[in-house]
């Protein structure tokens, strides 16, 4: 039986709400630009993630970065705990397992997360009026970094600026995606204040507390997410429109995209922000659930305002969203993930 197109497009429809497809991004990169642009528009619309592969970054800064990082994680704990920011709350350097609960700004209290974190903002950044103006004190942060591995402050930069520049290439594809000139964003995010987290889930010691996870139920703030991370047990989760959780591949070298809620705001809720968790392995998992996963929170300039997109509204499907400003945004929902002992 021949199928018909509107038939083949109310699967596909279907299928996006309930799978996280995993897309080539290379035939964009090289200028061939409608098939990924449906299958990313398709994704955002759909589940709000999706995995790239073909995405250019070069394998000896993935590799660097990943080297580096479980080097630092190895050291001893009370070595961790220098490279901790002296300033309580201040997202940068490192935290220790049990510092925070992710869950917690999506409202609802858990035990902490079953996690240990190593926080950067952006590596480098001018001393004029805009990165010292008052309001861009809580964004543009000096960061701290460990002394061993001595290699490891290079790699996180190398690593945090190429993911700008991969950033780019994401916004233009939304931008294509939501019928916009290509570089819509830009204006936006041409001082952006992005977060780099690299995250150690270790080996579960015991069974886990009720309602623990290794990262709580979430969603992510800004405007979208680039995860690197490793198929191993105790990993990644998404619950699609139907309410289940499915795991999300991540494999080697690949990338992770997710819809953040500024860009759900953004775009009218055309593109889902879709909660999000980090499972906790088998009991019986052992050294195979030791994880590392790196996190690029791409976030907007402190001072965008984040009002309705215009090919995202019209006479029936007004602005859901008053507007709001992507610092103060992100600054209220950093607090709300905070433990109450953190913040007394």
């Amino acid at each position: 039986m021949d199928v018909t197109p509107e038939a083949h497009a109310r699967y596909h429809r279907h299928m996006s709400t309930q799978t996280v497809p995993v897309i080539d991004i290379s035939p964009f990169l090289a200028g061939e630009r409608d098939d990924v642009v449906r299958q990313v528009r398709d994704a955002c619309e759909g589940i709000g993630f999706f995995t790239i592969v073909g995405h250019g970054v070069e394998p000896e800064i993935i590799d660097d970065l990943r080297e580096n990082a479980r080097a630092f994680f190895a050291r001893p704990a009370d070595e961790k705990k220098k490279v901790t920011h002296p300033t309580p709350g201040v997202p940068r350097g490192y935290r220790a397992i049990g510092d925070e609960g992710l869950a917690y700004g999506s409202g609802e209290e858990t035990p902490p997360d079953l996690k240990e974190v190593f926080h950067m903002g952006p590596p480098d950044f001018p001393d004029d009026a805009y990165h010292t103006d008052p309001a861009a004190a809580a964004h543009f942060i000096e960061n701290v970094y460990p002394d061993a591995p001595a290699t490891y402050r290079a790699a996180a930069t190398a690593y945090y600026k190429r993911l700008e520049k991969l950033g780019e290439t994401i916004e233009e594809i939304f931008a294509r995606a939501l019928d916009l000139p290509p570089d819509f964003f830009r204006k936006y995010t041409d001082r952006q204040i992005g977060a780099l987290r690299i995250i150690r889930y270790p080996p579960t010691d015991g069974p886990a507390l009720p309602n623990q996870l290794r990262a709580g139920t979430h969603t992510d703030y800004g405007t979208f997410t680039i995860l690197l991370s490793e198929n191993r047990p105790g990993g990644l989760q998404v619950r699609t429109r139907a309410g289940e959780w499915i795991d999300v591949s991540t494999p080697a070298d690949a990338f992770v995209i997710n819809i953040g809620d500024l860009m759900m705001r953004w775009t009218n809720d055309r593109f889902v922000s879709n909660p999000h968790r980090v499972a906790i392995p088998p009991e019986d998992a052992g050294d195979a659930a030791d994880r590392l996963s790196v996190v690029f929170f791409h976030h907007p300039n402190y001072d965008a305002e984040i009002a309705c997109i215009p090919t995202c509204t019209d006479a029936d499907n007004p602005p859901k969203y008053e507007p709001v400003f992507s610092g103060p945004y992100r600054v209220s929902m950093y607090t709300a993930t905070r433990l109450e002992a953190e913040k007394d």
